[in-house]
């Protein structure tokens, strides 16, 4: 019986799946480096996330407190800052929203650059 470390070891020098069971991305075009149109698709299908997204194009560099009075205030969302977390971790995940830290804080930026390599793949002439 093998262990959890040895699996991973084994996944990352095999160039595997990582750590959490995916196959590494084949794709290559059309999309950000390291960036799954999957995923991209999955974060949007969400529609708080997509509120979050609204958020931060017209208030760009919020923390999640922020964010959260924001959303509890103009849209009426009333999920838990543990929620609207999970949310900006997915939306991370799929490169839509970065994060600096400056001290204690974590701002959170929107990226559009997915966005519009997707719209770019099927649009562009």
């Amino acid at each position: 019986m093998t262990t959890a470390t040895e699996r991973i070891g084994r996944a990352i020098t095999a160039g595997g799946p990582d750590v959490t069971g995916k196959s590494p991305l084949a794709y290559s075009g059309g999309v950000s480096e390291g960036t799954d149109p999957g995923e991209v698709f999955r974060a949007l299908a969400d529609p708080t996330r997509r509120v979050i997204l609204d958020e931060l194009a017209e208030r760009d560099g919020q923390t999640l407190f922020e964010l959260c009075g924001r959303l509890t205030m103009r849209h009426q969302l009333s999920s838990t800052r543990q929620a609207i977390s999970q949310h900006l971790d997915v939306l991370s995940g799929a490169g839509l929203v970065r994060t600096s830290r400056e001290g204690r804080y974590k701002f959170h930026y929107l990226n559009r650059e997915p966005l519009r390599n997707l719209t770019d793949r099927w649009l562009k002439e």
